[in-house]
């Protein structure tokens, strides 16, 4: 049974230019030990759907339309607040995209980290502040004794993201959901956040939601990979897979996007054309079939589903919603 079932989400947004499903009937799971990486264009819906797992979205202007997200048994979405409230920050943590908003300016980093422990381990007041210094040592910032008695301001954007990692790490969770958690670090720091992310993983079975723009974290990170396009999944498949042999275009646009080393350097990088849709007004059939380089008439004639596709060379269930799927991956399949 998996540890997290998301099972038909959709979310709405009810704006002055009409309806804007920014999540369309998402569905996935998520086991144990596992990272789930989510990737796509700004705007495809990734950090909506987490929001929306946690309850950390604004309702109103957000409604959840419809789904259910089980978790040990329980529905999220139907938990009371007091409930949810007491899940938030233990067993399902969150890493923020924008530490510069998601950090209160007025509290030292001691008392916004101490808080995490209080409520959810009932800790004192001085056993938690010897646990906060060692967390924040564990993310690479020296001296972390006297950094939390210091304000949000007196960091640097890169250390701000790495509080809110220490921060979403405290309490060990089982789910951990990470939006962009490397965004703002330096490449040295990168690779040592990672590595605390895996090794949290080797102690404690932390499953991961690795949201992402890096293609390379992706690749090195996830055991599978699920593509988001106009709220709604893609293509879904492992990792390896994926990157070998992606069925869907919108996929294989993103991956030739990615400069190469060894490539030719005087080229110019290749692109997805056009621009993503508006949601409150998307085109009929498949939203990126205004976009892409292999549309037919059928990709007009509705929205395709999600099926598992025919790949012998697959570790893992194949999933794409294209028209063509089959066809562009059997040609690249091996013999």
């Amino acid at each position: 049974m998996a540890l997290l079932d998301v099972r038909d989400l959709t979310v709405r947004f009810d704006t002055h230019h009409g309806t804007v499903r920014a999540v369309d009937h998402v569905s996935f799971t998520l086991e144990a030990g596992e990272t789930l990486g989510l990737v796509g264009e700004s705007g495809s819906g990734k950090s909506v759907t987490n929001l929306a797992l946690l309850g950390l979205l604004p309702q109103p202007p957000a409604v959840v339309e419809a789904g259910e997200v089980w978790f040990e048994g329980r529905d999220l979405l139907k938990l009371a607040p007091a409930e949810l409230r007491a899940l938030r920050g233990d067993a399902l943590s969150m890493i923020f995209q924008d530490p510069m908003t998601s950090l209160n300016p007025l509290l030292t980093l001691e008392r916004q980290l101490s808080e995490v422990l209080e409520t959810h381990r009932g800790v004192t007041r001085r056993a938690a502040r010897a646990k906060c210094a060692a967390a924040l040592g564990d993310v690479g910032i020296p001296e972390p004794e006297r950094r939390l008695d210091q304000y949000p301001h007196e960091l640097s954007g890169g250390m701000r993201q790495r509080v809110m990692i220490a921060m979403a790490l405290l309490c060990d969770p089982q789910v951990l959901i990470a939006d962009e958690p490397t965004t703002a670090l330096d490449v040295t720091i990168q690779a040592q956040i990672l590595e605390l992310m895996k090794d949290l993983q080797r102690r404690h079975g932390t499953a991961i939601v690795l949201i992402t723009h890096d293609l390379g974290v992706v690749a090195g990170m996830s055991d599978r990979v699920n593509v988001m396009y106009a709220g709604r999944i893609v293509e879904s498949a492992a990792a390896d897979d994926l990157f070998a042999r992606p069925a869907h275009p919108y996929t294989e646009g993103l991956l030739a996007s990615v400069p190469r080393l060894g490539g030719d350097a005087a080229a110019a990088l290749r692109s997805i054309p056009g621009t993503p849709p508006d949601l409150a007004s998307l085109p009929p059939g498949c939203a990126f079939a205004p976009r892409c380089p292999a549309r037919v008439d059928a990709c007009l004639a509705g929205v395709p589903l999600l099926v598992e596709l025919r790949d012998a060379a697959a570790r893992r269930p194949h999933h794409a919603a294209c028209v063509a799927a089959a066809e562009r991956l059997a040609a690249r399949s091996p013999a």
